[in-house]
Order: structure tokens, then C-alpha cells, then sequence
């Protein structure tokens, strides 16, 4: 998995932005600041279509805040150090020269290999690719301090410092103990799930791509539930309206903005210490809720009556004061625009800054390094942590099913249990315990349960991924472990810290939909492409449907509609970004919306991909949007919160 920058601080599109939506009815409410025509670049619709040549990487965000030390976390080791294939050392494979294709695995594209699990791995089937971006990962998508330079992404090593392992030896029987002990067996308890699973809520991935002219009909397939976005008669989509970056303090290099959600009235998104509620087709403001500070942590998981919660600092951040803690836990009713309750957790006087916050039938729950707490849509408090507790909630994940990550143990005997608990009473119904010396995992999925984590520290991208554990939620038993190596498969997950975080995968159909690695394309171009591939979380294995992005395209999932696959394809140089729809069953690609193929849209779509920010799709309309806002560059370019694409019809 190519390490992906950190979400970038609102870096200004190359080129110029775009100007104003078009005139909205005086009957709309207040209207979003536009750009000026003349000021901000040239009006989208006006956009000279791009000259020749290829455009330019985007560049890789600056400023982005950085991950906090973790006195407990092994140090970084040196740089260079040889990463170990999964489970069993590996000689590095020659390297062949830029974009050339490595050999194709025997059995298919990221199958096992003969000799069964923990054996050697053949390279993947187009080699190790370079990291586009240059960079170290980022910090969690969303983490509240933003000030500090960046520092190397921890992975599965842990924030600040190196690793332990200072030695290739060391490391390699690191990842094999660390095999040794992954086995499947559960603990059963006694109980029922307190709440009702939610059929809308089959996935965890709030990022995703396709693309691509070719359409697969993969073997294995089987008929699943149609979605319910449909194509239009023509997807062709025109800019609905854009919001402006908002003006970062002084003093601030950054602010984090993450948050963003769409119902069927309103499409809202965080902003430097509010969130607003846009017209989804206008663009015009419905309203403004004001927050006592940035917002750290939010979850994409929306009520059936439209709420959702959010975890923000008390107080803006000034120069002598630059994070106030992540304690306050506010649920916001979308329709209305107003705050529902806002709630603190403690431990003795002191506040709980919380790291992870989601929601699941009707509860909330928020994780930490002090514990989980969780309370009810009434904001009854439902459990906390309690004085005697050797471990601690970490995080949860959320939708139909509400899964606990528990840590208990030191670092260099940590170990992991994986929770499925009733959401109204926080009894374990059942648990999975991972291998000792895991010390981050996160939730893929709640129903079906599927975990990410980087055992043994063999991902070596940052991406946080090695292995996915497909768990039987009902009895904690594991069902497979599906290997994913980092130079094979392009998902990323922050296991760290927001624990149900993944980009470039989907769940459902008891499926693992998963983004590729970027290769050389088959064409003249010396462009990049990837695929979609799916595993079986029944069995772990491939079952052979394929989803091409097509020449020129890169394709990332983005979330399931129904029985189908909601993707998302950044564009070539000279074409717009798409949403397609993937039949479940029979893997053919229907293309719902095609972005314009201007420059100036092309360089503000190109600054907001699935890696770094976030990306809604709904009735034939697309949103992407920042996470982190910064100071505005110098000159006449533009930097946008958000943009809004739509469809005729």
C-alpha cells in the first residue's frame, strides 16, 4: 500500500480556483461566500479546457499536525531498515527499472502462495511501487493538534521515536513469533445484541474510487441486492456550488475541519469551530451550529432521524495555548441545525480526551487512552471507566453492531480483545483475542466483523494493514486471516487512533472489496492504473472479480449501495473524476457521474482525493471536501472547503 500523504492543509489548487455557483433564488437561504469572478480564477463554466501535457502530481500537503509522542511506543528504526515479508523473512526482490511490471503471483493477483501460510511471498504482481508523495504518513485523519511539526508516521511502531528492533535478525523473529500466536479461537458469552442491525450501514470506508472504460464480469460472482443510485440519463455533472476555505487564526498554521455528512435535506460539514448545513443542490446556508473549538474526532454514521456526533476541543486554540483536549462530546440533530446534548466523560476531576467517537443503534460511544465511555441518545450516560479496570476501551466502531477495541497489558506484552458488546449495556457478548504484541488494530466493519492491523510491523508503508481478521461477531471465533501486503493493495487504515478510520476498501456481501496497488498502465501514455479485487471473509480467499479502472485511471472504493460497490476514479490529465457503481453479482460498472474535464476543476478535484479528505455520494450528487484547514497561500489562487457536483438527471 503506497503510503498516502497526510490530509493536507487545504493546499490551493494549481492553476487558479473557480468562481461563483450560479445565481441562487432570492427565496434560499444565506448563500456560502462565493469567490469573486476575476479574483478567485476563472469561472468553472468558462474554464479553458487544458493544454497539452500532463499535469503535475498534486503536491504533498505541508503543515498537517503531527502525531503526539507515546512514551510506550518502540522507537523508529533506522532509516533503510529491511522490512520482513509476512510472517517469514523475505530477500528483497531485485528492483526493476520505474513502473516496469513485476511477475504475477501463481494463483491470481495476491493469492497465497504455495506453501501455505507463513511461507515466503512472491513479489507482488507489479513489483514494489515508489511512494508518489515523498512523505512519512500523516497523523490520524482529523487529530486535533495542529501546530507541531510533523513528525515520521508511527504505523504499527507507534507514535514518535523508533522502534525497538533495531537489527534485521530482531525483526524477523519478531513477525514470526508474532504468527505463531494468531489463532482462531473466540470466547462465547452468554446474551443478545441490544440493538437492530442497521442494513444501511455495511461499510467503513468513507473514501473511495473507479473508473475505467472496460467493464468485468467476474468469475465467482453471485446476484446481490441492487442499489438504490441510479445512473441518469446523462451523468455528465457540472459544479453545484463551492464554500471557500475559512480563515485560519493567527497564529494557527492549521486547523483541523473533519466531518462532513449527507441526508436527504442537507449536506453539512465541520468548519473551524461550527458546523453548517448546506442546500445539497444550491448550496444556499439552512444553519450555522457554533462549537467551543475544532473539532478532533467524527463519525460518519448517521441516525435513522438524522443525528450524528462529534468530538470537540472546549476552546479555541491561541499561540500560548495550543490544544485545549478532546472532552467535549456534542450530538448534532442535521435537520434542525442544533446541538442535542453535549457530554463529558471523566476519570476522578479530570476530563477524558477522546480520541474516537462513533455511533450504533442508539448510542453513543467514545474511546480514549483512559477509557470508553457511552450514553444513550437522551444523554443518559451508560458506562464509564471504572477505578479498578486493567484495561481500557480504545475505540469502538459503530453502525449495525458496536465493537470495542480493549487493550489491556503493557507495550511489550500488549493484547488486543476485540468486543462485540450490547450497545445498551456495554455486556460483552462475544470476544476475539489477537496474538500478543499487536498493539493497534481497527475495525474494518461491525457486521460482518473484520479488523485490520500490522502484524509485525510488516506492512513497512504506514498504511497500518498486513493482515484483515474476518471474526464470527456471534461466537469471537476468527473465520480467516486474508493477507494484504503493502506493495500489493492500496488501503490504509489509522488502527492508532480513530479505529474505525479506512480508506480505499469497502464491506459487504460477506465481501472485502479492496483498492490495488497503482502500476504502469498497458498503454503509450506511461500512465498509472489499479483495480478493485474482492475476497471471500468466509473463506480468505479471491473470488475472482476484478474491477479495471480503466487506462489512465486510478479507482478507489468508496462505500456499498446495497448489494453494490460505490467507487470512485480520479481522472487522467485531460478527463474528470467519476462515481461508478459495481454490480455485486456480475462486477459490471455503471458510471453515475462524470466530473467536468476543465483545468480549473480538474486542479480543485485533484487537491480533495479519497486519501486525505473526505468524498459523500448521493441522488446523483458528489461532495468532497478538506479536513484540515490553513493559512491561505500568497497571490490570487483560492483554496476551497468544499465543492459539490451534480448531475442533470
Amino acid at each position: 500500500m503506497t503510503q498516502p500523504p497526510p490530509p493536507p492543509p487545504n493546499q490551493p489548487p494549481q492553476g487558479g480556483g473557480f468562481g461563483p455557483p450560479p445565481e441562487q433564488p432570492q427565496q434560499q437561504p444565506e448563500e456560502p461566500q462565493q469567490p469573486v469572478p476575476g479574483e478567485g480564477g476563472p469561472d468553472l463554466a468558462k474554464s479553458p479546457e487544458p493544454g497539452y501535457g500532463y499535469p503535475q502530481t498534486p503536491p504533498a500537503p505541508q503543515g498537517a499536525p503531527a502525531t503526539p509522542p507515546n512514551p510506550s511506543a518502540p522507537p523508529t528504526p533506522p532509516s533503510g531498515a529491511p522490512q520482513p515479508g509476512y510472517g517469514y523473512p523475505q530477500t528483497p526482490p531485485a528492483q526493476p527499472g520505474y513502473g516496469y511490471p513485476g511477475q504475477q503471483p501463481a494463483g491470481g493477483y495476491g493469492q497465497p502462495q504455495p506453501g501455505g501460510y507463513g511461507q515466503p511471498q512472491q513479489p507482488g504482481p507489479y513489483g514494489q511501487q515508489p511512494n508518489p508523495y515523498g512523505q512519512p504518513a500523516g497523523p490520524g485523519y482529523g487529530y486535533p493538534h495542529a501546530t507541531v511539526p510533523m513528525q515520521p508516521q508511527p504505523g504499527a511502531g507507534g507514535p514518535g521515536g523508533g522502534r525497538k528492533i533495531n537489527t534485521q535478525v530482531a525483526i524477523i523473529v519478531s513477525a514470526v513469533v508474532a504468527i505463531a500466536l494468531i489463532i482462531g479461537g473466540g470466547i462465547w458469552y452468554a446474551g443478545s445484541s441490544g440493538g437492530k442491525d442497521d442494513d444501511k450501514n455495511t461499510t467503513a470506508s468513507s473514501s473511495g474510487g473507479s473508473g475505467g472504460e472496460g467493464e468485468k464480469s467476474g468469475e465467482g460472482g453471485t446476484s446481490a441486492e441492487g442499489g438504490k443510485e441510479k445512473a441518469p440519463s446523462d451523468p455528465g455533472a457540472k459544479v453545484l456550488f463551492q464554500v471557500p476555505a475559512p480563515a485560519v487564526p493567527k497564529d494557527l498554521n492549521s486547523v483541523v475541519v473533519s466531518g462532513s455528512w449527507l441526508t436527504d435535506k442537507v449536506y453539512a460539514k465541520s468548519g473551524i469551530a461550527e458546523i453548517t448545513g448546506y442546500d445539497p443542490e444550491k448550496g444556499g446556508k439552512l444553519w450555522t451550529l457554533p462549537l467551543g473549538g475544532p473539532v478532533c474526532a467524527a463519525t460518519e454514521h448517521v441516525t435513522d432521524d438524522n443525528k450524528t456526533v462529534v468530538v470537540h476541543q472546549p476552546d479555541m486554540p491561541t499561540k500560548a495555548k495550543r490544544h485545549h483536549g478532546c472532552s467535549e462530546v456534542a450530538l448534532v440533530d442535521l435537520d434542525t441545525g442544533k446541538k442535542v446534548w453535549s457530554k463529558q466523560g471523566k476519570t476522578g476531576d479530570q476530563p477524558i480526551s477522546f480520541g474516537n467517537v462513533t455511533i450504533s443503534g442508539e448510542t453513543v460511544a467514545a474511546g480514549s487512552t483512559s477509557g470508553g465511555v457511552a450514553w444513550d441518545l437522551t444523554g443518559k450516560q451508560l458506562w464509564s471507566p471504572k477505578a479498578t479496570d486493567t484495561c481500557y476501551d480504545a475505540g469502538y466502531g459503530g453502525g449495525p453492531k458496536l465493537v470495542a477495541v480493549r487493550k489491556c497489558g503493557t507495550y511489550d506484552a500488549r493484547e488486543l480483545h476485540i468486543q462485540n458488546v450490547d450497545p445498551k449495556t456495554g455486556k460483552v457478548i462475544s470476544e476475539y483475542k489477537m496474538a500478543k504484541g499487536i498493539e493497534y488494530a481497527g475495525i474494518v466493519s461491525t457486521d460482518p466483523l473484520v479488523v485490520s492491523a500490522d502484524v509485525g510491523d510488516s506492512a513497512g508503508d504506514g498504511s497500518g494493514i498486513s493482515d484483515f481478521f474476518s471474526i464470527d461477531n456471534k461466537t469471537g471465533k476468527l473465520r480467516t486471516r486474508i493477507s494484504a501486503p503493502g506493495d500489493q493493495y492500496g488501503a490504509r487504515c489509522d488502527n492508532i487512533t480513530k479505529v474505525e478510520h479506512c480508506t480505499g476498501l469497502a464491506v459487504g456481501n460477506d465481501r472485502l472489496y479492496i483498492a490495488t496497488e497503482e502500476h504502469e498502465g498497458s498503454g503509450e501514455s506511461y500512465s498509472r492504473t489499479n483495480e478493485i479485487v474482492v475476497f471471500d471473509l468466509a473463506t480468505g480467499k479471491q473470488t475472482g472479480q476484478r474491477a479495471d479502472a480503466g487506462e489512465g485511471y486510478t479507482i478507489t472504493p468508496l462505500r456499498m449501495d446495497g448489494g453494490n460497490v460505490l467507487a470512485y476514479k480520479r481522472p487522467p490529465y485531460d478527463k474528470g473524476g467519476q462515481i461508478v457503481s459495481i454490480d455485486g453479482g456480475s462486477f459490471k460498472q455503471t458510471t453515475l457521474l462524470e466530473n467536468p474535464a476543465t483545468e480549473a476543476v480538474r486542479d480543485v478535484e485533484t487537491s480533495m482525493l479519497p486519501e486525505y479528505a473526505e468524498l459523500r455520494y448521493g441522488q446523483g450528487r458528489l461532495y468532497m471536501s478538506q479536513v484540515y484547514a490553513s493559512e491561505l497561500s500568497a497571490g490570487d489562487e483560492k483554496d476551497y472547503l468544499a465543492v459539490a457536483f451534480g448531475t442533470s438527471g
